[in-house]
């Protein structure tokens, strides 16, 4: 007895959802692309927020630029939910086992009391101007418009509220599980005098109702003043003075930086490519936080890396300004 196997090759009738279809062709879409593209609600809503009646719940008019098409923005990590949440707690695996390093080895009791102090002084307080940035990419995400734009900024949320709780965590192991230091950070925020320039940017973002110009003010000119300055600059200053293991604590940051700098370059591009009037605005925008960001941190500047830092930090900005076309 013989038994004869047929096998029938199906075809299906398209290769991939109607969304992805319209926009990239009958083809095999990516995760990305499904989860990213054409799925925010643009039409047959049934009332407007009473909050703001003369705008749709996803309205394109919540910023003075305009684009044919907001989905021309994309994310070169490829991030939709799952891809950001792996590659999130892989760092996050590795920031844990830094952490668990120092305090095993109690590495930050050799510290003298000028080092401690300084530290203390500049990545403390900066953990109230990382919620700051969390409100702020939570509103965006909130008012923006598609979804390959609002996704971009609601991870982004999410990290600054992560690396708030890590700057936390530096204070009580400077503290030896105490809070005093987080304490004293926290009236250093509110009256330190070399704080207020900051304070006051980040309390001045958070009325800011263009979406477009505060994640401009946020993630493009406050995080790439000052991310290189007490996070890259800083670290290598305490190199210098011996005291370099603080640089385990604040890899996350260097490293978190240097990711996301990509996408929001990613984001400043197509705008600017569109339209004349897109690109006056947004040099505007830019000319205008980029001077109070710069006043806010000379400051901490001179208590930190010193004030020549600060300059080169503000030169390789501009130079990012420049390749973007600005």
């Amino acid at each position: 007895m013989s038994i004869e196997i047929k096998t029938a090759t199906v075809e299906p009738l398209r290769q991939t959802f109607s969304h992805t279809r319209r926009r990239f062709g009958d083809k095999p879409a990516s995760r990305y692309q499904e989860a990213s593209f054409d799925i925010e609600a643009a039409t047959n809503f049934h009332y407007r927020p009473l909050w703001q009646p003369d705008k749709l719940l996803n309205d394109p008019s919540r910023t003075a630029i305009r684009m044919a098409d907001w989905y021309a923005i994309s994310d070169p990590r490829q991030f939709y939910y799952g891809a950001y949440v792996q590659t999130r707690a892989k760092m996050q695996e590795n920031a844990e086992h830094d952490y668990a390093f120092c305090e095993k080895r109690n590495l930050l009791a050799g510290l003298d009391a000028g080092s401690r102090e300084r530290i203390a002084r500049l990545l403390l307080p900066l953990r109230h101007a990382e919620l700051g940035a969390n409100m702020n990419n939570s509103g965006i995400a909130a008012d923006g418009f598609g979804t390959s734009v609002t996704q971009l900024h609601m991870f982004h949320a999410m990290d600054r509220l992560g690396i708030a709780q890590y700057l936390s965590r530096i204070g009580l192991m400077l503290d030896d599980g105490d809070t005093e230091l987080l304490a004293e950070a926290k009236r250093q925020w509110l009256e330190d005098p070399a704080w207020q320039g900051l304070r006051r940017y980040v309390e001045d973002t958070l009325v800011v109702r263009d979406w477009f110009e505060l994640t401009l003010a946020q993630n493009l000119v406050s995080d790439g003043l000052l991310y290189p300055l007490l996070f890259q600059k800083f670290d290598e200053q305490l190199c210098a003075d011996g005291t370099g293991q603080v640089g385990m604590l604040t890899e996350f940051m260097r490293l978190w930086f240097a990711e996301t700098q990509r996408w929001v370059d990613a984001l400043v591009k197509p705008v600017l490519a569109e339209s004349d009037d897109n690109r006056q605005l947004v040099a505007g925008w830019i000319a205008h936080w980029q001077s109070r960001a710069l006043e806010a941190l000379a400051p901490l500047a001179e208590i930190g890396p010193g004030r020549a830092a600060l300059d080169t930090v503000a030169g390789e900005f501009a130079a990012r300004l420049k390749k973007l076309g600005l």
